[in-house]
């Protein structure tokens, strides 16, 4: 907790994505293509900036269809250690790393060598059903990896019941006992998501997690000028992507204006908090 409140300049911090560009090795990248990629990720971490956020998570998302984290190459960890690390000169707000798919060992590599300040893990305890196949715990492994890069300062977001995947393996499991795994599999922080990318999670089950654990409990998806006024102020902060693009789409490059109201909202309910 006292890190992840050192780190920003505001107790309920909202992180932009910045969705790279296909990177090398991956199905959709084009010869040639880290320019593109370069370009792409200075524009839209530029404009985020600009529009206030509190930080910025670089990930790989279109590195479609995802590699399970024992298959991800060198060519990956390259790619995004160069644009991460290439962002990370270009913007003076602190600077996370995610790797598709739970790739925790391979993202706290990532954020050791460029100097980023947390990594996200989609699945840090136990298990569940994605595209690519089972997915598992990465904490066993990326808890001991992090030590032993004498990293301990960088810290471990780590999701439970995911977007974008099944659980019916822990069917049997409340969302509250999954949010305690994760505390207790040495996640700094607690992301909470709806069902997929621009899904928001329920107010609910926010408060019902934040009175579960003593780790910061973040929103993860879906988060909208729409629904902030529910879900904010029920969070420790949050992670948002869709909301930032034209037209709502990850797909497509940040829009100012979207981006800017957004913070200016956020703004008035920290202000009224």
């Amino acid at each position: 907790m006292k890190i992840f409140k050192e780190l920003f300049d505001t107790e309920k911090p909202v992180i932009g994505m910045v969705h790279l560009l296909p990177l090398p090795g991956s199905p959709l990248y084009a010869a040639g293509g880290m320019d593109r990629v370069f370009e792409r990720a200075q524009q839209d971490a530029v404009m985020l900036e600009e529009a206030g956020v509190d930080g910025l998570q670089v990930e790989n998302i279109w590195d479609l269809p995802y590699l399970k984290p024992a298959s991800i190459g060198p060519e990956t960890v390259a790619g995004l250690a160069a644009a991460a690390g290439f962002l990370v000169r270009k913007v003076g707000i602190p600077v996370g790393i995610n790797c598709h798919i739970n790739g925790v060992c391979q993202a706290l590599a990532v954020a050791v060598g460029v100097g980023a300040k947390w990594v996200r893990a989609f699945e840090l305890a136990n298990a569940y059903v994605s595209n690519s196949g089972i997915i598992e715990a990465a904490g066993p492994e990326a808890l001991r990896y992090r030590a032993s890069l004498k990293a301990d300062d960088i810290m471990i977001f780590g999701d439970f019941h995911v977007k974008h995947g099944s659980h019916y393996i822990l069917s049997d499991r409340s969302l509250k006992e999954q949010a305690r795994d994760v505390e207790n599999s040495g996640g700094d922080a607690v992301i909470v998501t709806g069902s997929k990318t621009g899904s928001a999670p329920l107010a609910e089950d926010i408060k019902d997690i934040q009175e579960t654990v003593r780790i910061p409990v973040l929103v993860g998806s879906g988060l909208s000028i729409d629904n902030m006024d529910e879900l904010f102020p029920t969070s420790d902060g949050a992670i948002v992507g869709s909301f930032f693009k034209k037209e709502g789409d990850w797909r497509n490059p940040v829009d100012l204006k979207r981006a800017s109201d957004f913070m200016k909202k956020i703004r008035l309910i920290r202000g009224n908090a």
